[in-house]
């Protein structure tokens, strides 16, 4: 009842910032359609925020069990762990800004494939504000961990916050069709949304703010540590799927990088709405029951949600496939963005929601092993999901396309869930200390 009640409010409010993602998305569709504006900001985007959204996706994992058991050892012991937290996470993010500006014109080199000369140009402008997002990324991710451990997921609103920024930047500035409306936007939107996740965590632990101290002397940093390096080896291997895609997706030229991202934006609301409101719920809530003691009432719970959650997603995947065409004329199909290109998006967009029934089934099965703290084995299984999906790609896509490339993510999520299912199944219960 606890996943059902936080699956609920998380949905609430995934729904709301779903709704925001989709109005900036028809801005961006009408102000620009399918560019090289747009196959700039998809590859920028994915290729520059990677690192940091990978470190966010490992340390959010084994960071809410930590932040779950510090709960009951008091205030003090909290806050000394966030303090130095805070110190090394704002000087990781200084240093992947320094070396993704240092570093971005052999990185365009090397990887943009088959992007027009004016998508390169546009790159090497949104990278200037594109990088210090990454910084944002990483100190948003401690607060949204902080926000999760305490079962509070309004956090999950306050992710919209740079989408609106961007719509409101492109209404306010009518017949602009530079880059700047997109990059500013995002800007504005990440700071302000830093800022409030940063005060909200502090007022529900009833904190003043908690200033960095840069020092190694709180006892949980070997737990963390330990876990987050597994758990970061197999996050990089998987975060790297979108920038890999990219990257087969740019050796196709002809606007692909545009048309595979907003289809793969669209995909993102039905797994953002469905199974991320699951799996966020069900974390901290799996943790907690693994703290308290009772690790076989855990895995029960884990087996029958990852089921439910696999019919739930084909269930979600028959509605959405028959009606893609109509969404994706409903969402984009106006200004810049023509009818051609709605059925060149409306076909991979039914590729791409191939993934979901397995995306929906392993996600809680996910948390159950981080509960574990089955870091080891997670991290194997991802490397495994990172080595087919580049097998399926390179197979795939150069005869099928941007259809094989959202079929070899759907392969991968195949592979991911019944790995998953397995281990969860089959190994005995490990209880917590």
């Amino acid at each position: 009842m606890r996943i059902i009640s936080g699956a609920m409010r998380v949905a609430f409010f995934l729904i709301i910032g779903k709704l925001a993602g989709a109005i900036k998305e028809v801005a961006i569709a009408s102000r620009y359609g399918v560019s090289d504006v747009v196959d700039a900001y998809q590859f920028t985007q994915s290729m520059a925020n990677w690192l940091p959204t990978t470190i966010v996706g490992a340390f959010s994992v084994v960071l809410i069990p930590v932040l779950v058991k510090l709960r009951h050892l008091g205030s003090a012991e909290k806050n000394k762990f966030l303090s130095e937290l805070q110190a090394w996470i704002l000087s990781i993010g200084v240093g992947i800004v320094v070396l993704t500006w240092y570093f971005w014109p052999e990185i365009i080199h090397y990887t943009a494939g088959k992007l027009s000369a004016e998508a390169r140009q546009f790159s090497q402008q949104m990278i200037w504000v594109f990088a210090p997002v990454g910084l944002l990324i990483l100190v948003i991710g401690i607060h949204m961990a902080r926000l999760r451990a305490l079962e509070r997921h309004i956090n999950n609103l306050l992710d919209s916050f740079p989408a609106l920024f961007i719509f409101a930047w492109i209404i306010l500035s009518p017949g602009d069709t530079s880059v700047w409306p997109i990059v500013l936007g995002t800007l504005c939107g990440y700071l302000l949304q830093t800022f409030l996740l940063s005060y909200m965590a502090n007022r529900a632990e009833g904190e003043s703010w908690i200033f960095p101290k840069w020092q190694f002397k709180s006892e949980h940093w070997s737990m963390l540590l330990q876990a987050a390096g597994f758990m970061l080896i197999g996050q990089i291997a998987l975060s790297f799927v979108a920038p890999m895609d990219q990257m087969f997706a740019a050796q196709l030229g002809n606007n692909a990088n545009a048309t595979m991202g907003y289809a793969t934006r669209l995909v993102a609301v039905v797994i953002g709405i469905g199974a991320a409101s699951v799996g966020r719920a069900a974390l901290p809530v799996l943790a907690d029951v693994q703290h308290r003691g009772d690790a076989k009432q855990a895995k029960a719970i884990a087996l029958k949600w990852s089921l439910a959650m696999v019919g739930l997603g084909l269930v979600a995947l028959a509605f959405a496939w028959l009606l893609a065409p109509w969404l994706v004329k409903l969402v984009f199909e106006r200004g810049a963005f023509t009818s051609e290109n709605t059925v060149a998006v409306a076909e991979a967009l039914r590729y791409g929601l191939m993934q979901i029934p397995f995306y929906f089934g392993v996600l809680i099965l996910v948390q159950l092993l981080a509960s574990q703290n089955r870091y080891q084995l997670m991290a194997l299984i991802a490397l495994m999901n990172f080595a087919v999906k580049f097998l399926m790609n390179y197979l795939l896509a150069p005869s099928y396309g941007i259809a094989g490339i959202m079929t070899a993510t759907a392969v991968m999520y195949l592979f991911s869930f019944v790995s998953y299912f397995i281990v969860a199944w089959r190994l005995p219960v490990k209880q917590n200390v």
